[in-house]
C-alpha cells in the first residue's frame, strides 16, 4: 500500500499535539524520516536528500545534493554542467546543487520505513521535551502517583513522564500499592539507552530538607538553616541547625510550638522515623556533644579526623544506639569517625586499719595505777 502524504501531513497537526511537541519539530521529523525512505527505495544511500511538505496541502517535495562535473558517472550522485546551467545559470564544475524530484509515490517498502523512522524520532523527540521540561525540576519535591510496584523498583507516575525510585531510595519499611499519592525528590535525569530516566526519591537527606523547608518559613529569610542531615531512611534522621539572628533558638524554631512542625515532616516519613534536631557548632567538640544526644558526654578527644568519645557507663548503649544507629548518624553528620569507650570506674583502694587512738592522760594514769595495785595484791 502507497503512503498517503495528505494523511501523513494532516497527521502531523494531530501527532504534534497529542506528543505536546512543537508543530514545526514533528515536520522536521517527518521530512527526515521521508528523505530516508527516499534514499532507500528511489536513491542511494549515500545521497544528500532534503524532503519540504505542504502541511496545508499535503504536496512533497523531494530535493537531491548533486555535484556538478564534467563526465557523469554516478547519476545518483552527480550532473553534468550542462543540465545543471539549465536549473541555474550560476553553476559551476565542483559546486553542489540541489536538484528537484517530485515522485508519485514512495512505495511500500518506501512506506514502511518512513513509519518506522517517524515512530522513533518521536519516541526520541518526546524523551527529549521531557528531559527539558524536568530538568528545570530536578532538586524538587513533585507530587506523583504509584503505577506500579517491582521487586526492587516502584514506577511513579508524575504526570507526562514516568520516575523510577529503586529499593535505595525508598523509606525503609514503607508500602506502596498502585494508585497511592506520594510526594517525591526529584534527584536526577538520566540518560539511558531507552531514553530519560527520571530518578526520583523519599529516602534521601533532601526530601526531608526540603520538607522542613515547605514547614519552617525562617529558613526562607535565612534566620535560620540546616547545616548538615545524616539519614536512614524510615529509621532516624539526625539534623544540625544554626541560626543567624541573636536570640532565635533553631531547634525550637525546627520543632515548633507543640512540635507541630516536626510532626508535620514525620507524618510524611512515617511516624517510625525519628528525628533529632541538634545545634550546630563550629566547635568541633560541642558539635560532636550535641550530635550524639541524647547521650551524655564526659569528654572529647579529636586527633585529625577521629574523635575519642568517653560516656558515662550507664551511657554507653544510648551512645552506640540501636544496631549502632545514634553513633553512625552522629559520625556522619559531624564527618568525624567517632570511637566511643566508656568511663574506667575508679579503682578502690584498700583501706587501713586504724591505729587506736591514745587515751586521755586522766584515763592513762587511772589504768596504771589499776595494774600496780593488782600486781600489789
Amino acid at each position: 500500500m502507497d503512503m498517503d502524504i495528505k494523511t501523513l501531513a494532516m497527521a502531523v497537526k494531530a501527532i504534534a499535539e497529542e506528543k505536546s511537541l512543537p508543530e514545526d519539530t514533528v515536520q522536521e521529523i517527518v521530512e527526515q524520516a521521508l528523505a530516508a525512505a527516499y534514499r532507500r527505495d528511489f536513491g542511494d544511500r549515500e545521497q544528500e536528500v532534503r524532503v519540504s511538505i505542504n502541511i496545508n496541502t499535503g504536496d512533497i517535495d523531494v530535493y537531491v545534493s548533486k555535484e556538478i562535473v564534467d563526465d557523469v558517472t554516478e547519476p545518483a550522485m552527480q550532473i553534468s554542467l550542462k543540465d545543471a546551467s539549465v536549473m541555474s545559470k550560476a553553476a559551476k564544475l565542483g559546486e553542489t546543487i540541489e536538484v528537484h524530484e517530485k515522485p508519485e509515490n514512495f512505495g511500500r517498502v518506501a512506506a514502511q520505513t518512513a513509519k518506522q523512522v517517524v515512530l522513533q524520532r518521536l519516541r526520541e523527540a518526546e524523551r527529549d521535551n521531557i528531559m527539558e521540561e524536568y530538568e528545570d525540576k530536578i532538586g524538587t519535591i513533585v507530587n506523583g502517583i504509584v503505577g506500579r510496584v517491582e521487586s526492587n523498583i516502584v514506577r511513579v507516575d508524575l504526570g507526562k513522564a514516568q520516575g523510577i525510585m529503586p529499593r535505595s531510595e525508598q523509606i525503609q519499611g514503607e508500602h506502596y500499592y498502585p494508585g497511592q499519592r506520594v510526594k517525591v525528590y526529584l534527584k536526577d535525569v538520566e540518560k539511558g539507552f531507552r531514553g530519560p530516566q527520571l530518578v526520583v526519591s523519599r529516602g534521601s537527606r533532601e526530601f526531608i530538607e526540603l520538607l522542613f523547608r515547605a514547614e519552617v518559613p525562617e529558613m526562607e529569610n535565612g534566620s535560620v538553616e540546616i547545616k548538615s542531615i545524616a539519614r536512614e531512611g524510615g529509621v532516624r534522621s539526625k539534623i544540625a541547625v544554626a541560626s543567624t539572628v541573636a536570640g532565635v533558638d533553631p531547634v525550637g524554631t525546627f520543632v515548633g510550638g507543640h512540635g507541630t512542625r516536626v510532626n508535620a515532616v514525620m507524618s510524611e516519613v512515617g511516624e517510625q522515623e525519628k528525628i533529632d534536631i541538634v545545634v550546630w557548632n563550629e566547635e568541633p567538640v560541642a558539635y560532636i556533644t550535641n550530635a550524639l544526644s541524647p547521650t551524655k558526654v564526659s569528654k572529647v578527644e579529636i586527633t585529625g579526623d577521629r574523635a575519642k568519645v568517653i560516656v558515662p557507663e550507664d551511657q554507653l548503649s544510648i551512645a552506640i544506639g540501636r544496631g549502632g544507629q545514634n553513633v553512625r548518624l552522629a559520625s556522619k553528620l559531624t564527618g568525624y569517625e567517632i570511637d566511643l569507650s566508656a568511663d574506667q570506674p575508679i579503682p578502690e583502694v584498700p583501706v587501713k586499719p586504724a591505729a587506736p587512738k591514745l587515751k586521755k592522760k586522766e584515763a592513762l594514769e587511772s589504768s596504771l595505777l589499776e595494774a600496780i595495785e593488782q600486781h600489789g595484791d
